[in-house]
């Protein structure tokens, strides 16, 4: 187990680091004048040389990658160009609030979803498989933004106009609020999220448990007279599940900053809507922080899932 955990942790560094510099090279290569955006276009040609020297932009692109590179891995990510405050507890906070919008999507929409997945596929072509395939997929064919606003009409307006207790559809939240206090803020925003994965893991669910039912292993199991829940739990859903477990890792990265559609909606305080600010406004540090946040987390959750899954598929740790 040492040794797949090492190649792991490798293969990790590997693609951090080459991630990094894909990440330098595209925000390097954003059109506009960095320089002009801070300064403005009043700005003088002294100025703008002033300006460059000032921010290190002048130097060449290997130099730069490499002070940004090692300024990045010591937690000195600079100034935001748009409002001159550091930009590691800015990233952070944000970082929390995504964090939590994630944990609280994947605890609704995982089980739920799981558990769909495996009545279709014990049930496969059955009325039960047929509505649960029809209806995932017609939610999941929805845009976010129209799901998110049929949400707050539903629960946040129409609850509201009838008198019953009803949900923000405001998700802003305001500083130092506990995770109590800011959990109504986070349902609606965590149903949107839910109702977008449900039948993606769902469905790879369905097809999962298809697939082992098939095994020459179960047939095996049942003419033993072994029971078939045992069969089912002990011996089918744990191999049918390994895949979905690839798929959930991939969400959290997925959650954490890229919903950016969501986050607008709900005016929730997320990474992909400071990912939006930092590209509009220019802001080349706050992009490479926020990016490189991203690509970490979907690192580490692809690695979680790599741990997660050698440990149930010993077969894997050989390889």
């Amino acid at each position: 187990m040492s040794q797949f955990l090492l190649r792991r942790m490798a293969f990790l560094a590997l693609t951090v680091l080459l991630t990094s510099l894909l990440v330098f090279l595209v925000t390097q290569w954003l059109p506009g004048d960095v320089c002009r955006i801070i300064l403005g276009r009043e700005a003088g040609p002294g100025a703008i040389v002033n300006c460059r020297q000032e921010l290190g932009l002048d130097q060449p692109l290997p130099v730069q990658y490499l002070n940004w590179l090692g300024d990045f891995l010591q937690g000195d990510w600079g100034n935001s160009y748009s409002t001159n405050l550091p930009i590691y507890p800015m990233v952070m906070d944000r970082l929390r609030n995504s964090l939590i919008l994630a944990l609280v999507a994947l605890i609704i929409s995982v089980p739920f979803a799981v558990t769909l997945g495996v009545i279709a596929g014990l049930n496969a072509n059955k009325p039960i498989d047929n509505t649960i395939s029809v209806g995932s997929l017609a939610v999941v064919g929805l845009p976010e933004f129209v799901t998110g606003l049929v949400l707050i009409q539903v629960f946040s307006f129409g609850l509201r106009d009838l008198g019953f207790p009803y949900l923000p559809a405001n998700s802003s939240i305001p500083p130092g609020a506990s995770f109590l206090e800011i959990l109504p803020m986070l349902i609606l925003p965590a149903l949107t999220a839910m109702l977008v994965l449900l039948a993606y893991i769902a469905r790879l669910t369905r097809a999962g448990v298809l697939q082992e039912l098939r095994q020459p292993y179960v047939r095996t199991a049942d003419l033993k007279g072994l029971p078939r829940r045992t069969v089912i739990v002990k011996h089918v859903l744990r191999n049918a599940l390994l895949p979905t477990i690839t798929v959930i890792a991939i969400s959290i990265g997925w959650l954490i900053s890229g919903l950016v559609v969501i986050e607008n909606v709900f005016n929730y305080p997320g990474l992909g809507r400071m990912m939006i600010f930092a590209i509009d406004r220019r802001d080349l540090p706050l992009l490479q922080a926020v990016t490189m946040v991203t690509v970490l987390g979907f690192a580490f959750a692809n690695l979680g899932a790599d741990m997660l899954y050698g440990f149930l598929n010993p077969r894997i740790r050989l390889k």
